[in-house]
Order: C-alpha cells, then structure tokens, then sequence
C-alpha cells in the first residue's frame, strides 16, 4: 500500500482530524515509519498517548487495529498462535488411520494477534503495548517478525508477510529494552504536552468544556507534573478532570474546588496529598 502522506505537516494535519494532535517530532517519526516500511517504537511515561497514536493511524489509514497487550510471562500461545486443540481431536477421531492424521497443519492453527497481522499485512496496523512488561526471551522472540515481517512455525514452516504492517510497539521504560530490538525500529520518546497544547488537546477532546476552563486546567495540569509526584497525570486524566469540573458546574478554577475533584486526576493517595498541600502552586492566584 502506497505511503498517503506527502510530508510530516500532512500526517500531523491529518491525525489532527481523527482527534490526535501530534507534535512535529512524533509527526516527522511516524511519517519516516510509513514511508520506510519500518516498526515505531515510542517510549514514554504513562499517559502521553503512546498507544493512542496506534489507534488513531488505524482510523486515519482506514486499517484494522490488532492489538497485542504485553504482560509478564506471555509467550508464542498468547502471541501468535495456538492449536486447535477440539478440531485435532476430531479430526484423529474421524480418520481411518488416526497414527496417519496429520493435525498439524496450517488448517488447525488459531491466529493470535501476530499471526493475525502478519496475514493482514499493510491492511494493519499491528500495536504491542508496553513491551517493557514481557520478559527478555520474548523480546528476542519478536526479532524475526520485526527484522523481515515473517515468523517460522516448526510444524508449519515459515510465514511471510504479503507486505509489511505498519508496526507500533510502546514502552512505560520499566525496564530497558536490548538494543538489537532497538536498531530494528525508528525510535521517539513521547513527552507530557506543554501547557498550549494541552489546552489544544482539550479543546479536540472535551469541546463541551468552555475555552478559559480548559485553559486553566491545562495551566495547573501542567504546574502538577512539575511537583515531582510519583505518578504524574495522563493526557486522559487531564481530560477526565476537565470534564468531572465542566459536571458539577464550574466557570472558573479555584483552588477549593481543584482540591476537592483530584479524584479525577490524581490517582494515588500520597501524589493527593502533596497536591493538595501546595495548591497554591497548581492554582495561582490569578487564575
């Protein structure tokens, strides 16, 4: 499939339409992904909108999003494919010769989200989230699909992308990844936004929420991150309290009123508390 984008401030107009704004770096970095046919990957702190950026190139290229959803201990069962283990049984049962049956065929495997993207080739959009959270042997495992978009299966043979999927693959840094899987990808850290675009990203995300409150939220948004806390809030945090203040009926940002909805931003007991006590930093007296 053909790269749509004539340069990085067309994508970054265009993700700007499905509803993402993307700066000019991660503009610039996942134009050179299409055009290079090469895998993404983002690093960042949660809620920057690493896995977002998937989603909305899904939508914007008009491709099937297949997700891949890391976690500790996964392996080639969860991640590319497994047997059919009812249909073998039948099928042994119904042969003559139940020694001769061969069950391990193409026609007996179940796709797992791998598999399911190397067969879609460039009709997906293939993420695997938070790559930091599987283990190494893992890593090593997914070298080959990210080296030729193909993968070897011992019973099956080797499977080979009709064309390459545009590949995204995040990471929260909770662990380093090895550099051979590195030099294989384009790479981009995805920082918080500024205190601008933020107030851009709640004007395209929460519209119901008037212009001078999204303004002043993305303001103390922005001045929460700076205290240091141990987990900073998301852009979707940043959203929801934007749209929690909008619901209860508020105009103008006051320090009372901050403190008394850091549910919705704030989601650990000891980040609240620190908030709460320098309020008068996250809620000048001017806003």
């Amino acid at each position: 499939m053909a790269h749509p984008f004539t340069s990085p401030a067309e994508l970054r107009t265009r993700l700007g339409e499905v509803g993402y704004l993307a700066d000019d770096a991660l503009a610039m970095a996942t134009h050179l992904a299409l055009g290079l046919n090469r895998p993404l990957l983002l690093e960042g702190e949660n809620g920057v909108g690493k896995t977002e950026i998937a989603k909305a190139l899904a939508e914007l290229l008009g491709r099937d999003l297949i997700r891949l959803q890391c976690y500790e201990g996964i392996d080639t069962s969860q991640a590319l494919y497994d047997w059919h283990y009812g249909r073998q049984l039948l099928a042994v049962r119904g042969s003559e010769d139940a020694r001769a049956a061969d069950v391990f065929t193409r026609d007996y495997l179940l796709s797992r989200p791998l598999l399911e993207a190397l067969e879609a080739g460039d009709r997906a959009v293939l993420l695997i989230d938070e790559l930091d959270r599987a283990d190494d042997e893992f890593e090593a495992f997914l070298l080959e699909l990210l080296s030729d978009f193909a993968v070897t299966i011992p019973e099956v043979g080797r499977i080979v992308a009709p064309s390459p999927p545009l590949v995204v693959l995040t990471s929260n840094r909770t662990r380093d990844l090895h550099n051979a899987l590195r030099r294989r990808c384009l790479y981009h850290w995805v920082s918080h936004p500024d205190a601008e675009r933020e107030f851009e990203i709640l004007r395209v995300r929460a519209p119901e929420v008037p212009e001078a409150l999204a303004r002043q939220v993305a303001g103390a948004v922005h001045r929460i991150r700076g205290l240091g806390l141990g987990n900073s809030p998301g852009v979707g945090e940043s959203i929801d309290w934007a749209g929690a203040l909008h619901m209860v009926g508020v105009a103008t940002l006051s320090r009372e009123i901050a403190a008394a909805t850091l549910s919705a931003l704030i989601k650990d007991v000891d980040d609240q508390q620190l908030v709460t006590e320098k309020i008068d930093l996250v809620v000048p007296s001017s806003s």
